[in-house]
């Protein structure tokens, strides 16, 4: 079972937390999706913002997790976040 996006919890405010913290918004992309293990929130960044989402030692992640699942007790549902690897495609070198 798929909702729309706008109707999942925590959304909007880890959107919001995120279009704060990168640098390139227009390659941010969060989606979500319930099914019956709860909420799954899907992140995905540019590669020059990986650091900013990941923090010293993984501390912003941490602490964004444990602020969505605080959302998450409110509404009794549980949410987690994934964070997707970024787009790493290169173009390729052009022929000599």
């Amino acid at each position: 079972m798929t909702d729309t996006t706008d109707a999942i919890a925590g959304l909007d405010f880890l959107r919001f937390v995120l279009e704060s913290l990168v640098d390139d918004r227009d390659q941010l992309k969060v989606d979500g999706r319930t099914d019956d293990l709860g909420i799954l929130l899907t992140v995905q960044v540019s590669e020059r913002d990986m650091g900013k989402l990941i923090g010293k030692g993984g501390q912003t992640v941490k602490a964004l997790r444990t602020l969505i699942r605080v959302i998450g007790g409110n509404v009794n549902q549980r949410i987690n976040i994934k964070v997707l690897e970024p787009d790493t495609t290169l173009p390729s070198p052009p022929s000599v």
